[in-house]
């Protein structure tokens, strides 16, 4: 049986889903990082891990698909032996108002975004019950606890996934499993960088402006959250001294849900 910890972050060749799988390979972790894309299109982010001294290994599958979740976890688990901690960290963003809002982008957020935290979560608590010991985090958002305009599937997804984790850990509560979910507001990733530059483009606007006016404007901070930051409290999660923290919804927002 392997000793080390074992985490699966789903999710996680970029930003935020990379900084917790850095984190975790930095504590000595095994790690299984995901994604969607050809191995051969992820080597930045196994670079980024390689030199941790953490077994690390790529699983490439589409979320989306009907049951991709809970066949990522039999590939983990058969692969390191068992999984310790789920991260479930992988959704994507579609942006318009609800009449125009093509059905298909609703069933791929629902299916990658929260039908895959579903799976995962499934897959993963017999072997963490068995052990008596699991760490389950699911990356919600600030979205999760407040709604915004032309982002049904979005809102939708974050709210439920919300509800999934409170169910799952009163389910869990005698288990020695938490389940936890981080809801983060607007993080600085390339994702976003790459967003700011086509919104100051499309409005005439400089970035700065963008950032401020546009992405910021709901972060009382008015600074955008670091992906070290959601990492960490990851990995406080997954310690000893937070084995009473379950059910919880943890906003790293700079007080965007303060209001």
């Amino acid at each position: 049986m392997n000793k080390k910890r074992v985490a699966l972050v789903t999710g996680s060749t970029s930003g935020i889903g990379l900084s917790i799988a850095s984190k975790f390979a930095a504590m000595g972790y095994d790690v299984a990082i995901n994604s969607f894309e050809p191995e051969a299109e992820i080597h930045a982010a196994l670079q980024t891990l390689e030199h941790s001294g953490a077994q690390v290994r790529y699983f490439q599958s589409d979320l989306a698909a009907s049951g991709g979740g809970y066949d990522l976890v039999g590939d983990v688990v058969d692969a390191y032996g068992k999984l310790d901690v789920l991260v479930n960290n992988a959704g994507i963003q579609k942006v318009a108002p609800i009449e125009d809002f093509p059905p298909q982008d609703w069933h791929r957020i629902v299916a990658v975004s929260l039908d895959s935290a579903f799976h995962t979560i499934r897959a993963a608590l017999p072997g963490m019950s068995e052990r008596g010991w699991g760490r389950i985090i699911n990356i919600a958002s600030a979205h999760g606890l407040r709604a915004s305009p032309f982002k049904s599937a979005y809102v939708a997804t974050k709210h439920a996934v919300v509800g999934l984790t409170k169910t799952v850990a009163l389910e869990t509560a005698e288990r020695g499993i938490t389940v936890n979910a981080i809801c983060p507001g607007y993080v600085w990733t390339p994702l976003v960088a790459a967003q700011v530059a086509d919104q100051a483009k499309a409005h005439g606007m400089t970035q700065e402006q963008v950032m401020r006016e546009i992405f910021l404007a709901p972060q009382p901070s008015r600074q955008f959250v670091q992906p070290e930051e959601i990492a960490e409290m990851a990995a406080y999660l997954c310690s000893d001294l937070a084995r009473s923290i379950t059910g919880a919804t943890i906003s790293i927002d700079g007080g965007w849900t303060a209001k």
